[in-house]
C-alpha cells in the first residue's frame, strides 16, 4: 500500500476551507490497437504528485518547476481519482473522504473538484507566475499542470485512479465487459477529453483536455483481502484485471489514433507482496501496460505496533528477518522476491512470472516507517520490540509510525543515527529509542543497482509533496536511477534470479549476515573447482534449477556442497555469488554426519509437535506446527545432532 489518502487531513475543518478543499486524502493489456510501449533505458522515472499536498505542504506545481524536478522526470502521477459508488465510472466531486481506517466506506462518493480545478492560483504561486483570472474557464491544479506541461514538454502527465481509499469498487467496475467499457469510456472522455463537469463558475466540456498523456491504474488490490475494509474483491478479479487493462489499452490507443497518432500510456502501480501478486495475471497483463510500477515499501510499519522494527523497503530477504514467511510458501516480504514473482515466478504461491524486466519499475518512498520505545539490545534498534508506533509527523497527517523526510531530515540525514543492514541492503535510522524504516542515500543507490543489474526500467518515487525544499533524496534517486552499475550486465530479456551487483560500491554488496570482506566472483568460477565428470556421492541432496532455496540452506552439485547466502533459483553453485562452497563432498560412505531414518525435510510438509525429519545429515524434531522453516535456521525445530539412526 501506498502513503494514501489516509495519510491526508481534515484540512477544511482546521483551515476553514471550502467543503472540499480539503484533501481527498488519498488512498494513502492483445487488441488491435497498437501494441504497448517496449521501454528500455533502464532510468525511467515517475513522481506522484498528490492532489491534497497544496494543503498543509503547501506543495504547488510551481514547486515541481523552481527545484527542477519537472525536467528530471519521465512522468508525473496525477493522484487521485475515484471511482463513483453507483455509476462505477470516473467522477469529480467536491467532498472530503473519511479519515478513520475503519469505516467501509471512507473514500464513497469523495473527491477534491476544488483542488483539481476550482483553486484560484495567486502568481505567487503560480507556474508561470501568472495570476488565475475570475472568469478563466479551469484554475486548480489541472491549470497549472497544463502550465507545467509547457515547460517540460518531454515529461508525461499520467492521472491514477484509486490509491489506497478509492479502491473499493474497482472489482465492480472490471466484473463485465458492459462494466468495463463504461468505466473506460467515462475516464477517457472526463481526463483525456477534458470533459469535466462545471462547478463554482469552473469547468464545462473540454476545459480540461490536453493536460494528461494516459491513465496511471491504483487498485489495491485485485482479489485480495489486503485492501481497505470494506473494499469489493472478488475470485474473478484476477482474470478481470487483465480484462481491465485490455479494454484500456484499447480505447487509450483508439483516443491517440484518432488526435493525430499520440502515444497514450497505460501504467499500474502494482503490489510487491507474493500474497498480492498471486491474484494478478503477472504472464498476461504485459501485452497492455506500459510500465509496471511496484509499490517495494510498506513491508513493515506501525501497524505492527510492539514490533518487533523492520526494514520498510529492503531489498533483500535477510537471514535473521524476524518475519514470519508468507503461506502458502516460505518467503518473506522483500524487493528482489517481489521482483522475481512478476519476472520468473514463484511456483510455491502460483505466481507465474513472465512479465517483461524491462517494463518494471520499483518503489522509492520518500517517508518513513516507525516505532518508539525501542531497546538497542546491541542491535541498534533494528528487530526488537517497541511499545508501539512513532509520534506521526504533523506534516503528514499526524498518523502514528509515519513522518514525511523533510519533517525527519535532521534525524536521517545525522550519520549518527543512521544504520546499514547488509543482508537486506536497508538503511534504517535510530536514536535510542525511536526507530525509523526508510531510504537514505546509500539504500536509494543500493536499489538503483538492483535495478540496473535485473534488466528494469527504472523506479518510481512516491511522494513529491514529502521532500525538503532542496530535493535532497529525490536528487540522489534521480542520480542512482539515471546511472550505471559497474560489474554486472543487464540482461536483454530475463533477468537474472538473483544476482546482486559485484564490483559496485559498498551500497550495493550483496546481502550476507554481515558486510562480506571481498566482492564474489564476476566471470569464471574458481580454478579449482572439481571436475564435473563421476563426482562424489554426496548425503546433501543435489542442486535442482527449479528449487527455491533460502539462505542457509545447502545442496550438493559436481562433488561438492554449496550454501545459499540469500534467496535463490536456477543460479548455478560455483558459477553465481549466492552460492558458498562449503567444500568437497567426499564418498558415500564417509560422508558426515550419518545416514538417517528420519524422513528428509520437505518445505511442503506440515509437521505438527514431536515430528523428526533430517535434514544436511542431521535430525531434527518439531517443537511445534510447522511448515516451510528450514531446520537448523528456524527456532521450530530442535537441533538432535548428527544422524547415526
Amino acid at each position: 500500500m501506498k502513503l494514501h489518502q489516509r495519510l491526508a487531513v481534515a484540512v477544511a475543518a482546521t483551515l476553514a476551507l471550502p467543503l472540499g478543499a480539503a484533501a481527498a486524502l488519498a488512498s494513502t493489456v492483445p487488441s488491435a490497437a497498437p501494441a504497448a510501449a517496449a521501454p528500455t533505458s533502464g532510468g525511467v522515472k515517475f513522481a506522484y504528485f498528490t492532489q491534497w499536498g497544496i494543503y498543509l505542504n503547501g506543495f504547488y506545481p510551481k514547486n515541481m518547476q523552481t527545484s527542477g524536478a519537472a525536467a528530471k522526470i519521465d512522468f508525473m502521477n496525477y493522484a487521485f481519482a475515484n471511482i463513483h459508488p453507483t455509476n462505477l465510472t470516473c467522477f469529480e466531486a467536491n467532498k472530503a473522504a473519511s479519515q478513520d481506517e475503519n469505516n467501509p466506506s471512507a473514500g464513497d462518493g469523495a473527491g477534491d473538484s476544488f483542488a483539481d480545478y476550482g483553486k484560484s492560483y495567486g502568481a505567487d504561486i503560480s507556474v508561470d507566475g501568472v495570476a488565475d483570472t475570475w472568469n478563466q474557464p479551469l484554475a486548480g491544479n489541472f491549470n497549472q499542470l497544463k502550465k507545467l506541461k509547457a515547460k517540460n514538454p518531454n515529461m508525461k502527465i499520467l492521472i491514477s485512479i484509486g490509491g489506497w481509499t478509492y479502491s473499493k469498487y474497482f472489482s465492480d467496475v472490471a466484473a463485465t465487459d458492459a462494466s468495463r467499457k463504461k468505466f473506460v469510456t467515462s475516464c477517457i472522455d472526463m481526463f483525456m477529453k477534458g470533459n469535466v463537469p462545471a462547478d463554482g463558475g469552473y469547468g464545462g466540456p473540454g476545459t480540461a483536455a490536453g493536460i494528461f498523456d494516459g491513465i496511471d491504474i491504483d487498485w489495491e488490490y485485485p482479489g485480495s483481502p489486503g485492501g481497505h475494509l470494506g473494499n469489493h474483491t472478488s475470485p474473478a478479479d484476477k482474470a478481470n484485471y487483465t480484462l481491465l487493462l485490455k479494454e484500456l489499452r484499447t480505447q487509450l490507443d483508439a483516443f491517440g489514433a484518432a488526435n493525430g497518432g499520440k502515444k497514450m500510456w497505460l501504467t499500474a502501480a502494482t503490489p510487491a507482496g507474493q500474497d498480492k501478486i498471486a491474484y494478478i495475471e503477472t504472464d498476461k497483463i504485459g501485452a497492455y501496460l506500459d510500465y509496471s510500477n511496484l509499490m517495494t515499501y510498506d513491508m513493515h510499519g506501525g501497524w505492527e505496533a510492539t514490533g518487533p522494527t523492520n526494514n520498510q523497503s529492503p531489498v533483500y530477504e535477510a537471514p535473521n528477518d524476524p518475519m514470519n514467511p508468507v503461506p502458502p510458501g516460505n518467503l518473506k516480504y522483500s524487493t528482489d522476491t517481489a521482483v522475481k514473482a512478476w519476472t520468473t515466478g514463484l511456483p510455491a504461491y502460483g505466481i507465474p512470472g513472465g512479465f517483461p524486466a524491462n517494463k518494471l519499475t520499483i518503489g522509492y518512498p520518500f517517508y518513513y516507517r516507525g516505532w518508539t520505545g525501542v531497546p538497542n539490545n546491541g542491535k541498534n534498534g533494528l528487530y526488537q520490540t517497541a511499545t508501539g508506533p512513532a509520534p506521526g509527523g504533523p506534516l503528514s497527517g499526524s498518523v502514528a509510525g509515519v513522518a514525511y523526510y523533510k519533517e525527519l531530515s535532521g534525524f536521517v540525514d545525522n550519520p549518527s543515527k543512521t544504520f546499514w543492514d547488509p543482508a537486506s541492503q536497508s538503511a534504517y535510522f535510530y536514536d535510542g529509542n525511536v526507530f525509523w524504516g526508510g531510504d537514505s542515500k546509500q539504500s536509494v543507490h543500493a536499489k538503483a543497482d538492483y535495478a540496473h543489474c535485473q534488466g528494469l526500467a527504472g523506479g518510481m518515487m512516491y511522494s513529491m509533496e514529502s521532500l525538503d525544499a532542496g530535493m535532497t533524496l529525490f536528487n540522489e534517486a534521480v542520480s542512482a536511477i539515471n546511472g550505471s552499475t559497474p560489474g554486472c550486465v543487464a540482461p536483454t530479456t530475463a533477468p537474472p534470479t538473483s544476482k546482486p551487483p559485484t564490483s559496485a560500491p559498498p551500497t550495493s554488496q550483496p546481502p550476507t549476515s554481515a558486510p562480506p570482506t571481498s566482492k564474489p566472483p564476476t566471470s569464471a568460477p574458481p580454478t579449482s573447482q572439481p571436475p564435473t565428470t563421476q563426482p562424489p556421492t554426496c548425503s546433501v541432496a543435489a542442486w535442482n534449477a527449479a528449487t527455491v532455496y533460502t539462505g542457509g540452506q545447502q545442496a550438493s552439485y559436481n562433488g561438492r556442497i554449496w550454501k545459499a547466502k540469500w534467496w535463490t533459483q536456477g543460479e548455478t553453485p560455483g558459477v553465481a555469488a549466492v552460492w558458498e562452497n562449503v567444500g568437497a563432498c567426499g564418498p558415500a560412505t564417509t560422508a558426515p554426519p550419518g545416514t538417517c531414518t528420519a524422513e528428509a525435510w520437505n518445505s511442503a510438509t506440515a509437521y505438527s509437535g514431536g515430528a523428526l525429519v533430517s535434514y544436511t545429515g542431521k535430525k531434527y524434531r518439531a517443537k511445534w506446527w510447522t511448515q516451510g522453516e528450514t531446520p537448523g535456521s528456524a527456532a521450530v525445530w530442535e537441533d538432535l545432532g548428527v544422524c547415526n539412526s
